[in-house]
């Protein structure tokens, strides 16, 4: 799947550091998943029943869309890096379902990023992030796999799923007040990361 993703995107400084977005936008299959998903993976105490069947803003869709792909353009600009979104890479659902595809990317992806504006919509976010998270973070690479994760939040939201976050999963938080301070963490993060491989503190993903 590496190989696949860099040749999508094409050549960048760091074009096999991938560093996958994750958001409240459209693609993701949101009642499809939410269907499949083991009750285990997502928080009991969010709200399902007061947002499925809602009404979407197209303009609140577009805003969080506007949103994730400045920071994806931003981060392959000034950090060099594969950033990219789900609808980047080019697979048809008949091959890989969404859901399979985001776990499929985020275990190819050097850094997985969440970005959640006040904008968005917490279902969607909130049942990617559980079946994600669970695939993640197994017995095995857990340690491994969680300096490599962060969820970005919009300061003033708040939700069950930032706590289950933090506590089922011990990943880590940001919050961020607007887009260049969101777009200056993201950085500093990534830049860490790609530090940490360079000097054998993370292993280098092939």
């Amino acid at each position: 799947m590496r190989d696949r993703i860099v040749d999508e995107l094409g050549e960048l400084p760091r074009s096999r550091f991938l560093v996958y977005l994750m958001g409240p936008y459209e693609a993701f299959d949101v009642e499809r998943t939410l269907a499949d998903a083991d009750p285990e993976s997502v928080p009991e105490s969010m709200d399902f029943g007061a947002l499925v069947g809602s009404d979407r803003d197209l303009e609140r869709d577009e805003a969080a869309l506007d949103l994730l792909l400045d920071v994806r353009d931003r981060l392959r600009t000034a950090a060099g890096v594969n950033a990219f979104l789900a609808i980047d890479v080019d697979i048809p659902l008949s091959e890989l379902d969404a859901a399979t595809q985001s776990i499929a990317f985020a275990r190819a992806s050097n850094a997985v990023v969440y970005v959640v504006p006040a904008v968005g919509d917490n279902l969607g976010v909130g049942i990617e992030v559980g079946s994600v998270l669970e695939a993640l973070f197994d017995e095995e690479t857990a340690a491994h796999r969680r300096e490599r994760v962060v969820f970005a939040h919009e300061s003033g939201v708040r939700s069950a799923m930032i706590a289950a976050v933090r506590d089922r999963w011990d990943a880590r938080i940001y919050s961020y007040d607007d887009r260049e301070e969101l777009c200056r963490q993201l950085r500093l993060f990534v830049r860490d990361l790609v530090r940490k491989e360079r000097t054998g503190e993370l292993s280098r993903l092939e």
